[in-house]
């Protein structure tokens, strides 16, 4: 028999726990996915494996569905809310990775959690085992006794009966009665009336439990706590509430099981498994400890031989010169001082033109004792015709940023013909990372070199030019002959799906070098103004202060949720409208928006809250940001992040800033033209809806928009039965929600939120506008048949967009991947446009020598800097153009705006 405790894990407990503890934090990977309450369970239970080596365990969750407490209590756990979303997402993957790392996962129907651990620590008990349960639940102190220890490895905390007596003043034995008393507003455990902690203790502690209590209720009165005198009748009249609480509280342990308590058994992990898991959630850290475990990613096929070579002579680099010059394609990448592309500086570049064979020219290593290297200009001013060679085929990861340090250096790369990063990214998009590092263990089976590796980390990791050759040379050369060996790995699976090949080809190769020239160009800001805004932002936010203060009549901390809730709720009595896990009524922004259209200090905090979000992020921010050089702010835009094609940008994310406050526009007022030039903003009108009017054929759209209408003026008119000439601003405001949400897959409930009306009524809107526009209501349910079909969806140009919820028997999962079923074509579609746009656009401007160029992409808005004198004429040609990226069966509308700075042109 073993010495070691039986470990039993409350799964559900820590769930929600994990889960809220994660909610400020908001952990998602890169495709959006939640992963908090994962990570943290994960990281609870790899905990108690390294505190608890060997001990027998078992993950016990609660199942799905009523338990015997439903039946004998109807309302039950009835003031629970349903499940979080972003929660529900996350319990399928994480019992599939609980299982994966060998621990048994017990889950029973018609009980609890708390009831299966009960009898497991019963069954163990009884065969002299000592038992740890881990756990968050108070409840669960019932269960403690000499061979029974509760342990929360949240809180890092211990408790035994002495601990039991120490937290709640009563032993174990009397929890279920203390529970009995004062019922629990979580799960709707009646009680007492009236019956709270201090008079729970007071009774317990002088009278015993519930049965001697109401043996002894006329010695009550004589205790000495508020009410007393009443408390016995009040418990009279609650006797069947109190032991129907009794019996709600009590945990169960005789569950029939179908693993006993010496069944239970750790399983090897399955590798294969957890690894596919860490890299679709980003559990890097988890990644790591998993290498050189036995896991088969990929058939990387036999391995290759490698030959690396670092080059310091003249004659060595010549050879490799010619080799360039005849070769078919050329694996490319360099080595720079930092990852800021305006700042790097070259260290070195590496070629590769044959799989496992590879060189590093070294140019710049400074450290001590560095041997002599061939000269940075004399290395570039070589490679320079080869690099401009446009027939002279190149490969990359992420070329763009090679693109940029080199015309650091005034080579301007051409020839880019495949790019790793992306070829992953289009062959399949919702893929979490598509760094070199993770495709090479997911494609190759290969473990790369990692920078840290070499350079160290945090403060002290050295840049490249530190880094001593012997280590440098093998590191860099890798790069290179790993970049080669994915490209002959993706593009052959590729090239064989036609949409995803011409989108790689047509749209994402040929907005490399755009996109690059486009950062480069960067925008001008206006700092002065940005320090004035800063300024009077800091102002009025020290004024809403005092005003706040007024209203609340004292002081308190803006930033804290519970003294906001204190002020808002208890002081002012406002009504709660939601409620955070644990009880206390939430001040989450969508609550203040709602308190703040009847209430002055909830519509005071969220201007407050707005002001310093956007002082923060932008108006302190962005003048620290403005490159020296230049005078100008460089925006990186990343290709290979939204899963639907759409760019993003950072440092600084230009698209988050706002357009709908005043001060939002404020800053973009700050992004300005330079003399003699204007700022030229077109953007495409609601062309996610001219996309749905031409992919779902629905005549009712295409006339409307056709014949030029104000579509959701004409949606108005349909939906509430009227003539178009007589629709209010507001009937127009409720057609815009209706026509935007369905085709995000909004529900009746979240409509009727957003409008202020009932539920009924959004329901009936929503019937109305499919009775009217049929050939949505069709094409919504063709694109999810064709899904469920097919596992994925395209845009009009051949992007995939794949769904591996869509037959999910978690109907919640199925309902999500629906959802982006129907809206991804439309967002992957105008995401496809304006990329094409760009491609003419940029053509155009070079062909015609037209004085102006692309300086932002933002959502469906290309932002030019233009010359005065011919900014009206580049605006029509720039409409024009942009109207005729695509032809659908409905016409593209481009709206353009001219001024002195963004805001004026918007």
């Amino acid at each position: 028999m073993t010495t070691k405790p039986v470990l039993l894990v409350d799964g559900s407990s820590y769930l929600y726990r994990a889960f809220h503890a994660m909610y400020k934090v908001d952990l998602r990977n890169a495709q959006g996915f939640p992963t908090g309450a994962i990570r943290g369970v994960v990281a609870m239970l790899k905990r108690l494996e390294k505190d608890y080596p060997e001990s027998p365990v078992a993950v016990i969750f609660d199942a799905k569905g009523k338990t015997f407490r439903d039946d004998m209590y109807s309302d039950y756990k009835a003031n629970r809310p349903p499940m979080p979303d972003d929660l529900r997402l996350q319990v399928e993957p994480l019992h599939t990775i609980i299982r994966a790392m060998g621990l048994p996962l017990i889950v029973i129907e018609g009980v609890e959690a708390d009831d299966v651990i009960g009898t497991y620590a019963r069954q163990a008990t009884e065969k002299g085992l000592d038992v740890v349960v881990s756990t968050g639940d108070k409840d669960m102190a019932q269960l403690v006794n000499n061979k029974v220890t509760l342990v929360n490895t949240m809180t890092e905390t211990t408790m035994d009966i002495p601990g039991v007596e120490e937290k709640f003043g009563i032993p174990p034995e009397l929890i279920i009665d203390y529970l009995a008393l004062m019922g629990d507003k979580v799960d709707n455990i009646p009680g007492v009336p009236g019956v709270g902690e201090k008079t729970a203790l007071a009774l317990l502690q002088n009278l015993g439990g519930l049965d001697s209590i109401y043996s002894r209720l006329e010695e009550i009165a004589d205790l000495a706590f508020r009410g007393s005198k009443k408390m016995a009748a009040k418990l009279e009249e609650n006797k069947d509430n109190a032991y129907l609480s009794y019996r709600l509280a009590t945990i169960k342990t005789d569950v029939a099981l179908e693993q006993a308590i010496d069944e239970l058994k750790h399983q090897p992990a399955d590798n294969e498994v957890l690894l596919k898991w860490f890299t679709e959630l980003d559990f890097k850290g988890w990644l790591d400890e998993l290498e050189g475990e036995p896991a088969a990613v990929a058939e990387a096929g036999p391995a290759i031989e490698t030959h690396y070579q670092t080059v310091l002579e003249e004659a060595a680099f010549n050879a490799w010169l010619e080799k360039l010059k005849t070769a078919e394609l050329i694996a490319f990448d360099t080595e720079t001082t930092s990852l800021n592309y305006m700042e790097a500086e070259i260290v070195g570049v590496s070629f590769s033109i044959n799989p496992g064979e590879a060189v590093y020219v070294p140019v710049a290593h400074d450290y001590l004792g560095a041997p002599e290297q061939l000269s940075r200009e004399f290395v570039l001013n070589a490679l320079k015709p080869l690099l401009e060679n446009p027939e002279l085929k190149k490969v990359g990861q992420n070329l763009k940023y090679d693109a940029n340090v080199l015309a650091n250096y005034a080579i301007q790369l051409k020839g880019i013909a495949f790019d790793t990063m992306l070829e992953s990214y289009i062959f399949n998009s919702i893929s979490n990372r598509h760094d070199m590092d993770t495709l090479a263990e997911t494609y190759l089976n290969h473990k790369t070199i990692h920078f840290e590796d070499v350079a160290g980390k945090g403060a002290k990791q050295l840049t490249f030019n530190q880094i001593q050759l012997e280590e440098a040379g093998p590191y860099a050369a890798e790069d290179a002959d790993i970049t080669l060996r994915l490209h002959e790995k993706l593009w052959p699976q590729l090239a064989e799906q036609s949409g995803p090949k011409n989108v790689f080809e047509t749209i994402e190769v040929p907005l490399v070098p755009i996109l690059s020239k486009i950062e480069r160009n960067g925008a001008l800001l206006n700092i002065k103004s940005l320090a004035q805004q800063s300024h009077e932002h800091g102002e009025t936010m020290e004024r809403l202060q005092r005003e706040a203060y007024d209203l609340a009549g004292e002081e308190f901390n803006l930033s804290s949720p519970k003294q906001l809730g204190a002020i808002l709720f208890e002081k002012l009595n406002l009504p709660v409208i939601k409620k955070t896990p644990k009880g206390a009524a939430s001040t989450a922004e969508e609550v203040l928006q709602e308190l703040a259209l009847d209430y002055p200090l909830p519509k005071l905090l969220m201007e407050y809250r707005g002001l310093s979000k956007l002082k923060s992020t932008y108006t302190d921010k962005l003048p620290q940001m403005v490159n020296p050089r230049t005078g100008r702010v460089h925006t990186s835009y990343h290709q290979a992040v939204a899963a639907t094609g759409r760019l993003s940008s950072s440092d600084p994310n230009l698209q988050n800033i706002p357009i709908k406050t005043e001060a939002g526009r404020r800053v973009r007022q700050a992004f300005i033209a330079p003399e003699g030039y204007k700022i030229l903003a077109a953007d495409y009108s609601q062309i996610e809806l001219r996309i749905m009017a031409h992919l779902s054929g629905d005549q009712g759209l295409k006339k409307a928009f056709a014949e030029g209408l104000d579509v959701h003026k004409a949606t108005a008119a349909e939906v509430f039965g009227m003539e178009l000439e007589t629709v209010t601003v507001d009937q127009r405001r409720s057609a815009k929600a209706i026509n935007f949400g369905l085709i995000y897959g909004m529900s009746a409930f979240g409509l009727a939120k957003q409008l202020h009306i009932g539920r009924n009524d959004a329901q009936q809107y929503i019937d109305t506008y499919f009775d009217r526009y049929p050939g949505v209501a069709e094409y919504m349910d063709r694109i999810r048949a064709s899904a469920a079909e097919k596992g994925y969806v395209e845009t009009l140009m051949g992007r995939r967009l794949y769904l591996p919820q869509i037959n999910a028997r978690n109907g919640q999962h199925r309902q999500a991947a629906e959802r982006t079923a129907i809206n991804a074509p439309m967002q992957g579609t105008a995401a496809d446009i304006i990329k094409r746009a760009m491609i003419d656009v940029d053509a155009w401007l070079e062909k015609e020598n037209v004085d102006a160029q692309m300086i932002m992409q933002v959502h469906d808005e290309l932002v030019l800097e233009v010359a005065e004198a011919q900014v009206e004429d580049v605006s029509k040609t720039l409409c024009e153009r942009m109207a005729k990226a695509v032809e659908l069966s409905v016409p593209l509308l481009v709206e353009a705006g001219i001024g002195d700075n963004w805001d004026e042109a918007h």
